[in-house]
C-alpha cells in the first residue's frame, strides 16, 4: 500500500519498541512507516514537541497507550499537521495527583527487582485477555520490549503518563479520519475510557475486539489490520 504521501508515525506505549508494530505492519505492507522511540521526554508536552519538529510537515498518527496520550497532546497542538488519527488502548483522562507517589514507587519496584521480574509479576495479568495470560511466546516478547527499552524509559515513561493533560477537546475539532480500537477484556484502557474518548470525537469510527486485552496489537493483529488499513485508505482519499 502506498502511503508515502501520508507517512505512518507509530508512537507505541510504555516499555514498548517498535516489535509492537511488526505484526500488524506485516499484514498493511505500508511503504512509509516512522516509529520514533518516547525515551527521554518528561511529558507529553515536551514528547509532542519534540516529534512536531521532526517528522514531516503532514503525517497520519497512530497512537498506542502511552504513545496515544502523546498523540492526543500533539493533536492539541497541531491539528493541521494530523492528516489522520488511529487511538489504541487510550484513556484520555490525567491522573489523580494522589496516584503520583504509587507509580513513581513501582519504578523503584523495577529497579529492585529488574524489569522482567517486575512485569511478571505486577503487569503481566492485565496486559492480556484471560485467555492469553498462559501465552509464554506473548509474555516474553513483551518482556523482551521492556528488557530491550531498559530502566531509564521507564522512569521517563511514567512521568509522561503521571503528567499528562485530559486532551479530549482537540477531538472534535479535528477534521481528518479518526479511528479508536480497544479490547473489551483491557483492565487498563477500559471500554469506558474508549467511550469518553468516542463522546468528544462523534465522527471517530470505533472498532471493540471482544477476546482482546490491553495488547490489542499483539493479540489480535488480524483484527486490527483491516480497519487499520481501512483508516489509511480513507485518509489517502480525504487527500486526493
Amino acid at each position: 500500500m502506498d502511503n508515502h504521501a501520508l507517512p505512518l508515525v507509530l508512537l507505541g506505549g510504555t516499555l514498548c519498541n517498535a516489535r509492537l508494530w511488526q505484526p500488524v505492519l506485516a499484514r498493511l505492507s505500508l511503504s512509509a512507516v516512522i516509529c520514533p522511540r518516547l525515551t527521554a521526554d518528561r511529558s507529553a508536552e515536551q514528547a509532542a514537541q519534540r516529534l512536531l519538529e521532526q517528522l514531516p510537515p503532514r503525517f497520519l498518527l497512530a497512537g498506542f497507550s502511552l504513545g496515544a496520550i502523546v498523540a492526543l497532546q500533539m493533536v492539541a497542538d497541531a491539528p493541521g499537521r494530523i492528516a489522520g488519527l488511529a487511538l489504541l488502548s487510550v484513556n484520555p483522562l490525567a491522573v489523580p495527583p494522589e496516584q503520583a507517589p504509587a507509580r513513581r514507587e513501582a519504578v523503584s519496584a523495577a529497579r529492585q527487582q529488574g524489569l522482567t521480574r517486575w512485569l511478571s509479576s505486577s503487569l503481566w495479568p492485565t496486559y492480556v485477555a484471560p485467555s492469553r495470560v498462559a501465552d509464554q511466546a506473548l509474555r516474553d516478547l513483551i518482556c523482551r520490549m521492556a528488557e530491550e527499552s531498559g530502566l531509564e524509559t521507564l522512569a521517563a515513561q511514567t512521568e509522561i503518563a503521571i503528567t499528562r493533560q485530559d486532551n479530549r477537546g482537540a477531538l472534535a475539532s479535528l477534521a481528518s479520519p479518526i479511528i479508536i480500537i480497544n479490547g473489551v477484556q483491557d483492565p487498563i484502557c477500559t471500554p469506558h475510557h474508549h467511550r469518553l474518548v468516542a463522546q468528544s470525537a462523534p465522527q471517530a469510527r470505533c472498532v471493540s475486539l471482544a477476546a482482546a486485552g490491553h495488547f490489542t496489537l499483539l493479540e489480535a493483529p488480524d483484527e486490527v489490520a483491516p480497519p487499520l488499513r481501512q483508516w489509511i485508505q480513507e485518509c489517502t482519499d480525504a487527500q486526493e
